[in-house]
C-alpha cells in the first residue's frame, strides 16, 4: 500500500474547490490545509503541544538546514524526526532546493547537482538528487520532496526550459534512489515559471513517473498575485485528481483562499511566524502592527472575533509592551495567534466547500479583511 494516499470527499459546486483527506503513516488530515513551518525541527517559539492545541495536523521541516544542524545522522540515531522533536503527527520535509538556489552568489549548478557554500561557515558542500533522498530517508518524514531547481522570477524562456528539463531528470534520479517508498511518500515538483507550455511539459513528465503527490513550485517568488493565480488556473487542472496538490511557500490569507478555489490541497509558508516576530498580526479585519504607538493604551484583544487563548487572555497593550521589549513571551503570543488565524481560516474554507459557498465566503472574507479596498495593505 502506498505511504501517502488522497481521499476525495467533496467538490464545491460554487467554486470547484475540493475537500479531501490525505492519509499518511502518522495520521490523516483534511484538506485544504495550511502547514506551519518548523525549519530546524521546531516552529519558532511554539511547542508541539501549542501546535496541537491550535489544530495543526501536519508541519514542515527543512532538509537543508537539518542536514547542516544537527545533522541527519544524529536525527536518524534519535529514531527519526518525529521522535527527535516529539511530534507524532505527519511531517513534510522540503528538498532544500529553494534554500540552495537562494544562495545565487554562492552556488554552481551542474547536471550532477549543486555545489555551494555553507551559509554558516563557508564550507564547500554538494547536494545531488541522491544525497537529497538519503538525507530525507534518514530524517524520516511522511512526505519527502524531490530535488528540483527553483529558478528566479522573472526568467527567460530558454533558461526556464533547460531548468524544467533538468528538474525532470533529477526527479527520475530521486525515484531511483528513494530507499523507503513504502514508508515515505515522494512528491514531484512542477516548475516552469509563468510559461504555460513549460508548466504543461513539467506536469506531463512528472505524472508519467507516478508520484504519490505533486507540488507546484516556483511561485510566490516575487511575481504579482494575478500572475500566480493565472499559473494555478492552467497548472492545477493538469495534475491527477486522485493525488494531493501542494502549493509551496504560500501563506498570505488571500492566497490561501484563492489557491483553494483553484484546486490546491496543501500550503506552507514562514510568513505567519516571521511577521509575528516583527509584531505584525493577522486579524479578521486586516493587518495589525501591534508595535505602533496607538496600541500603548489599547486594552482590547488583538482580534475580538478570534477564539485563540491569546485573544481570550491578553491585550494589545500588553503584547505591544512585550514585543517592544523583545520579550520571548511576546513573540510566542503573536506567533500563536497568527498560526491559529491561518489554521482557522482553512477550517472555514473547508466548511464553505462542504456547504457549496466558497465564492461567497471569499467575498465576505475579502470585504472584512480589506482586500477589496484600493491600496489595501497586504503581506
Amino acid at each position: 500500500m502506498a505511504a501517502i494516499t488522497y481521499e476525495h470527499i467533496k467538490t464545491c459546486k460554487q467554486s470547484g474547490a475540493r475537500l479531501g483527506i490525505v492519509h499518511t503513516p502518522h495520521g490523516s488530515f483534511e484538506t485544504p490545509m495550511f502547514m506551519p513551518v518548523g525549519t530546524l525541527a521546531t516552529v519558532k517559539t511554539m511547542s508541539p503541544e501549542d501546535l496541537k492545541d491550535m489544530g495543526a495536523k501536519i508541519i514542515l521541516s527543512n532538509t537543508y538546514h537539518l542536514w547542516l544542524r544537527p545533522g541527519h545522522d544524529i536525527i536518524k540515531e534519535a529514531g527519526g524526526l518525529h521522535k527527535f522533536m516529539n511530534w507524532d503527527r505527519p511531517i513534510l520535509t522540503d528538498s532544500g532546493g529553494f534554500q540552495v538556489f537562494s544562495l545565487s552568489d554562492m552556488r554552481k549548478i551542474t547536471e550532477e547537482g549543486v555545489e555551494f557554500k555553507n551559509h554558516l561557515n563557508g564550507e564547500r558542500l554538494f547536494l545531488s538528487p541522491e544525497k537529497c533522498m538519503s538525507i530525507q530517508n534518514d530524517l524520516g518524514p511522511d512526505i519527502m520532496m524531490a530535488f528540483d531547481e527553483c529558478p528566479p522570477y522573472p526568467a527567460e524562456y530558454d533558461y526556464m526550459k533547460a531548468s524544467v528539463e533538468r528538474t525532470t531528470r533529477w526527479a527520475e534520479r530521486c525515484i531511483k534512489s528513494h530507499a523507503r517508498p513504502d514508508e515515505q511518500g515522494l512528491f514531484g515538483i512542477v516548475q516552469g515559471g509563468e510559461y504555460e507550455e513549460l508548466r504543461r511539459q513539467s506536469a506531463n513528465d512528472l505524472i508519467a513517473m507516478d508520484f504519490p503527490g505533486y507540488a507546484i513550485g516556483g511561485l510566490s517568488v516575487g511575481e504579482p498575485k494575478d500572475v500566480m493565480n493565472r499559473v494555478l488556473e492552467y497548472t492545477t487542472p493538469l495534475l491527477p485528481q486522485d493525488k494531493p496538490r501542494y502549493l509551496m511557500g504560500v501563506g498570505s490569507p488571500d492566497s490561501l483562499v484563492d489557491g483553494a478555489i483553484r484546486g490546491i490541497d496543501m500550503f506552507d509558508c514562514v510568513l505567519p511566524t516571521r511577521i509575528a516576530r516583527n509584531g505584525t498580526l493577522m486579524t479578521s479585519e486586516g493587518r495589525l502592527v501591534v508595535r505602533n504607538a496607538k496600541y500603548a493604551r489599547d486594552f482590547r484583544p488583538i482580534d475580538e472575533n478570534c477564539s485563540c487563548h491569546v485573544c481570550q487572555n491578553y491585550s494589545r497593550a500588553y503584547i505591544r509592551h512585550l514585543v517592544k521589549c523583545s520579550e520571548t513571551f511576546g513573540f510566542r503570543l503573536t506567533t500563536y495567534h497568527n498560526l491559529h488565524f491561518l489554521l482557522t481560516l482553512m477550517e472555514n474554507v473547508r466548511t464553505a466547500i462542504r456547504e457549496d459557498r466558497l465564492l461567497d465566503f471569499r467575498e465576505e472574507f475579502f470585504e472584512m479583511y480589506g482586500f477589496n479596498k484600493p491600496n489595501a495593505k497586504n503581506f
